[in-house]
């Protein structure tokens, strides 16, 4: 266990060790920035850090992105040189492979946690791309939403819809 997070740094060239302290870490986060900036490694990082100092962290992964610290890595695998390459260059002496432990949340409760909700707690948008629906068909879900609210009617589940 340690009180920070190795972030990036002091490697040859790149500066001073960058850590987050963990006793100065807030609650919630936001990582923003263009593609191929480093965003989803970033998370992967905190995320790891967070679960090994034993901090509960929750992410939403849509794209599945992040679901690789469910396992460990091997040396045996084709990029296993050049990560370490890129720990020597960056100054992070203590590398090893390590997995984490994840529930996968799933809608459908098949392969994860089920997800319990309600058909309007999903609301028009998040529907529409589950059932993969046509802008024509989206906008009408988007009507049956607004009528129900109008008219007070509860979308509970599709039988309701």
């Amino acid at each position: 266990m340690t009180d920070s997070i190795f972030i990036g740094g002091g490697g040859e060239g790149y500066g001073v060790p960058q850590n987050m302290l963990l006793g100065l870490a807030n609650r919630h986060g936001l990582i923003a920035g263009a593609t191929g900036t480093g965003k989803t490694v970033t998370l992967q990082i905190l995320a790891e850090g967070f679960s090994a100092a034993g901090v509960p962290v929750v992410m939403s992964d849509i794209k599945g992105d992040l679901s690789g610290i469910a396992k460990a890595g091997s040396p045996d695998h084709k990029l296993h040189q050049p990560f370490m390459d890129r720990c020597a260059k960056i100054g992070l002496a203590n590398f090893s492979y390590t997995d984490f432990p994840v529930t996968f949340w799933d809608l459908f409760g098949e392969q994860g946690h089920p997800v319990r909700t309600t058909v309007s707690e999903m609301g028009p948008l998040l529907l529409s791309r589950l059932l993969e629906l046509t802008e024509a068909q989206e906008g009408i879900l988007n009507i049956a939403f607004r009528m129900a609210d109008e008219e007070g009617l509860p979308l509970l589940d599709l039988k309701d819809l």
